[in-house]
């Protein structure tokens, strides 16, 4: 079992933001990963659990000891306790250990109120036998500045020359051009005794709160909360001019700070959101309420989603307020806490790290963040082409961006070019080259005929089938069998079945199946899991359930889960027991090289923790199961996949965020190499 100590070199450099990377990095290189704040720092205001422990705990699904307060401590060091105390550390470093390949330890940081953090660093270090990892962020010093601090800091440890002090990993880098100088020009880095393990560059989206912390932080009174749980504040603008000199300012994610009584900025604010300009919001200075008549006009605002919040403070004193304002993640902000760990993860030396840890325990579980970074790498390698019939959704649009700049697919957004464009200025998105928009009204009766021909013997009718494509999904699915497409993925604005019907009216079954399917994949805090059907066969017989069993493999292996199935029953009635007892011993009489338990209780199978693929023998215990996982942990899902069509299509949950519809986009493309080599 191995041990990373990250210590920082200093204050604000970024500590936790570094520890959830280096989490995610050596999970995605296969290893079981523990962490461990011993000593509990809260910033000012902090009420809640320890800030690095509850991120860890909700971001990666890990369970780390709690922490030790400040004050017990303190008491100990008072009372001379050194050895007593770092015996109690280790205790909770076991704790964390337990079944793990390598733990993470996260040091005291040095303030004014812990000025002994470099002393317990030093002996924590020493009493786990860790790897120690500076953390530090370039600030205003030349580069021998930085080289001289980094040697100070490391020799706290031993020196740069102890085998047990690594490296360090740099921060908040505004300049890439300054880290490749630092290489180059430091005798500390010149080696490979101390190494550059990772170069973090400064991103402002990663750095910017909800407008709701905003409101928090500053007590503020919130006039309208509007869309203030998902805005974010990417920059302040302090508006005291004009309004013609103000306009330009207007863009998406500034937070406008002005006055009560400043009618024309409110109205001005209030014209670009309805607009389309999604402002992180209005903050309202100087204890001056606005006019009601004011508001009144700006009603479309409001209810489009505007957050307006007032303060007492003076404009000045406000700005200043919202420039010392605590920039830590707070512990509810999943979406920031998601895309600073991937971002992290992705800036460090993985390769060298995977290497000084060694080779993995045997686990066949394959973790959240593993299962998503290998759906990254095989969709950049599958070069899929992927519709997405939600084309002016901004998520979607976002996600689309992503997808065709990173290589993960070739994305065809149905929707009219101009509805796109606006969406991607109001936005901030970057429409990299290559997004295919494709206008629906250009393109939709030349797939009139083909439906006729599709659906004959449903006898649908021309004028029938031009209704039906003025749905894109339909439109979408149509392209899909017309093989013009690899793939579908909907659902972020539309009900389940409007993406469902169409796909099992349209696309053909896949070789060697006689029907269609579904699963849900759940990314459970240690494992990713497969539960099938969840929606389109209510209640299959028992060849429908064992071609269930062996589709839900067939999904799973393509996404890189060993399957192993558990055919579920519930029931003591002797007729459904007999159902799934047939079932399996089909399933396994097809496949014998697959392991194929049951029929197996719900919570035994659940609870035994080696099964992948669950296979429920109706649609109601397959929602119920759902519901019951979803209630029981930090569950994820990734949304519902159909499976045993010729072409694969996928829904998206309503509450989708824009990473899960890129990795949606990624399995979709998997799903169609792996069909296209069948």
């Amino acid at each position: 079992m191995h041990c990373f100590f990250i210590a920082p070199t200093g204050f604000g450099v970024g500590l936790t933001s570094t520890s959830l990377g280096l989490v995610r990095a050596l999970e995605l290189a296969g290893l079981q990963v523990g962490f461990l704040k011993p000593v509990a720092q809260p910033h000012p205001g902090d009420l809640g659990p320890e800030r690095s422990t509850e991120l860890v705990a909700r971001t990666h699904g890990l369970k780390p000891p709690m922490p030790l307060s400040q004050s017990h401590v303190e008491r100990m060091l008072a009372d001379g306790q050194l050895e007593e105390l770092l015996d109690e550390i280790t205790g909770l470093f076991h704790q964390a250990a337990e079944g793990k390949d390598v733990v993470i330890v996260e040091g005291m940081v040095p303030t004014r109120h812990a000025s002994y953090a470099a002393r317990i660093n030093f002996h924590l270090s020493k009493s786990l036998d860790a790897d120690v990892i500076l953390v530090s962020a370039p600030e205003d010093e030349s580069l021998s500045e930085l080289s001289d601090r980094l040697e100070i800091q490391a020799q706290q440890f031993g020196g740069p020359r102890d085998p047990k002090v690594l490296g360090v990993i740099l921060n908040k880098v505004r300049d890439e051009e300054f880290t490749r100088r630092l290489k180059d020009q430091s005798p500390l880095l010149r080696g490979d005794d101390f190494r550059l393990l990772g170069s973090v560059p400064w991103l402002d989206e990663l750095n910017a709160p909800r407008t709701r912390d905003v409101a928090e932080l500053l007590q503020a009174q919130v006039i309208n909360a509007g869309d203030y749980d998902q805005r974010r504040v990417q920059k302040i603008v302090v508006c005291a001019r004009t309004v013609p000199n103000t306009v330009q300012q207007l863009k998406p994610g500034v937070l406008v700070v002005t006055p009560g009584d400043r009618d024309d900025i409110i109205l001005a604010a209030s014209l670009a959101a309805m607009n389309g300009v999604p402002l992180a919001g209005l903050l309202l200075s100087s204890d001056i309420q606005p006019d009601p008549r004011t508001l009144e006009l700006c009603r479309g605002a409001l209810q489009g989603g505007l957050p307006v919040l007032g303060v007492a403070t003076g404009t000045y004193d406000t700005a200043t307020n919202l420039n010392r304002m605590n920039k830590e993640i707070p512990v509810d902000d999943r979406e920031r806490a998601e895309k600073v760990t991937e971002f992290v993860a992705r800036n460090l030396d993985l390769n060298w790290l995977r290497a000084r840890c060694g080779a993995p325990s045997a686990s066949q579980r394959l973790s959240p963040p593993a299962f998503r970074h290998r759906l990254i790498q095989q969709a950049q390698l599958a070069g899929k082409r992927i519709v997405l019939p939600e084309g002016s959704e901004p998520r979607t649009v976002q996600a689309a961006a992503a997808c065709q700049a990173r290589g993960i697919a070739h994305c065809v957004l149905l929707a009219r070019p101009e509805e796109v464009h606006a969406v991607a200025r109001a936005h901030g998105i970057d429409l990299p080259e290559g997004l295919e928009i494709l206008d629906p009204e250009l393109v939709r009766e030349r797939y009139v005929q083909p439906m006729v021909d599709l659906r004959q013997n449903k006898s649908l009718n021309a004028p029938m089938a031009t209704a039906q494509l003025e749905d894109n999904v339909v439109l979408g699915t149509m392209m899909l069998a017309l093989d013009e497409v690899d793939g579908l993925v909907s659902g972020a604005i539309h009900p389940t079945a409007n993406t469902i019907r169409p796909a099992l009216q349209l696309i053909k079954s896949a070789p060697g199946y006689r029907i269609a399917s579904s699963v849900y994949l759940m990314l459970l805090p240690e494992q990713v899991v497969v539960y099938g059907d969840c929606a389109v066969n209510p209640e299959p017989d028992a060849n429908d359930l064992a071609e269930i069993a062996l589709q839900s493999a067939d999904s799973a292996e393509a996404l890189g889960i060993v399957p192993r199935v558990s055919m579920i029953c519930d029931s003591l009635d002797e007729a459904a027991l007999a159902k799934v007892r047939e079932a399996a011993r089909l399933a396994r009489a097809a496949r014998p090289e697959l392991t194929i338990e049951g029929p197996l209780p719900w919570s035994a199978a659940a609870r035994e923790g080696s099964t992948t693929v669950f296979v429920f023998p109706d649609l109601a215990t397959g929602d119920a199961a759902y519901k019951d996982a979803q209630q029981s942990h930090p569950v994820v899902s990734g949304g519902l996949m159909l499976q045993g069509l010729r072409k694969p299509v996928n829904d998206l949950p309503r509450n989708v965020l824009v990473d899960d519809i890129i990795h949606t986009i990624a399995l979709t493309a998997i799903q169609a190499a792996c069909g296209s080599e069948a």
